[in-house]
């Protein structure tokens, strides 16, 4: 064993915020076009917006400046540039074949009742705790020692001085019943700027240690702070850093792009498998080329052990049909990440 560790961002943290208002425009299309082909990808920082993609669809159009200002503030200027989709790669998704070449991965573990790594599910839990609270820009990280215990947190969110976030970190310790038979030493900007003073703070193995906005308090956050990107989020929307990922974003696309429909699929069957196999661990590894309906690789690694996936149909509109994709549900899922917070590809 290993320490191990995750993050979690906050709704209003900039990546996220692109993530939103790309999904958002999908929803969008698919309330009235369940069939629209949508890749929108969103650039923010700084006063400006910027949304382009290509989106085929029997709507004319979407009110994405709207759509932007509701999720993102009314003070922003918005530029758009959005073309259809490319006719080379329409003709191959119009007869069924997978929207692009890649690798997806889905993964399921008995950890926590997420079925998801229990570094990520503290760190995510963690951070909407806070979330709650103070509804600002913000990141949580956790971190677990070999022997399953947690050895730190870290919480750095906007407007939130430190004293009210060592409050609502302590809160949830509490919660959690971590404080139970332990202590925690708080960690802030005056101490992390003076290790020599402190040293023995740092060296304090027994304690869990809990760093509280260690570069100090901020309150300049969001698209004013930092630019911020679509689908630059990806381990944080995945299962965290312990498990592989095929790379592809998820946001602001619509089902027929396999690396969004295809992970949500193999997240699925490695679900199906753990439970029917009662095993600890499942991974599951799809593979597609553009234009081709069935996947080249379907392979389920149970336990350490891998065999090939039975049972299930693969291709993009079996995929689609399945999880009932073509709805729109996609801005709840670029919040937090797209397993463990009871999607039907989680269930």
């Amino acid at each position: 064993m290993f320490y191990r560790t995750a993050e979690s961002v906050s709704p209003k943290h900039p990546d996220k915020l692109c993530d939103q208002i790309s999904d958002a425009i999908l929803d969008a299309y698919l309330a009235k076009d369940p069939n629209a082909r949508v890749a929108a990808e969103t650039c923010g920082g700084h006063g400006v917006v910027f949304v382009t993609g290509e989106i085929t669809s029997t709507v004319d159009s979407v009110d994405i400046e709207k759509i932007v200002k509701r999720i993102a503030g009314n003070d922003l200027e918005v530029h758009t540039k959005i073309v259809k989709q490319s006719p080379e790669i329409a003709q191959g998704v119009d007869t069924g074949g997978a929207g692009d070449q890649g690798i997806m991965i889905g993964y399921a573990c008995d950890e926590t009742p997420e079925l998801l790594p229990l570094e990520v599910v503290l760190a995510r839990r963690l951070n909407q705790y806070i979330y709650e609270k103070y509804p600002f820009d913000g990141k949580t990280q956790v971190t677990i020692r070999p022997d399953g215990k947690l050895d730190s947190v870290v919480a750095s969110f906007q407007n939130v001085p430190s004293e009210d976030l060592k409050e609502a970190v302590s809160e949830w310790l509490q919660s959690q019943n971590f404080m139970a038979n332990r202590s925690v030493t708080y960690i802030t900007k005056e101490i992390v700027d003076n290790p020599e003073k402190y040293a023995p703070l740092f060296e304090d193995k027994e304690s869990i240690r809990a760093l509280i906005n260690p570069a100090g308090d901020w309150n300049q956050g969001g698209f004013d702070a930092d630019t911020g990107l679509t689908g630059r989020k990806l381990i944080v929307d995945n299962y965290g850093p312990r498990v592989a990922i095929g790379g592809g974003c998820y946001s602001g696309k619509d089902p027929s792009k396999v690396d969004r429909s295809a992970a949500y699929m193999a997240r699925r069957v490695a679900v199906d498998y753990l439970r029917k196999r009662n095993a600890k661990e499942v991974l599951v590894r799809l593979a597609y080329a553009i234009g081709y309906a069935e996947p080249l690789e379907k392979t389920v690694i149970i336990d350490g052990k891998a065999e090939e996936i039975e049972g299930y149909d693969l291709t993009p509109k079996g995929i689609i049909k399945y999880l009932d994709l073509k709805r729109p549900i996609y801005e709840a899922s670029a919040r937090y990440g797209h397993y463990g917070e009871g999607f039907d590809w989680d269930k």
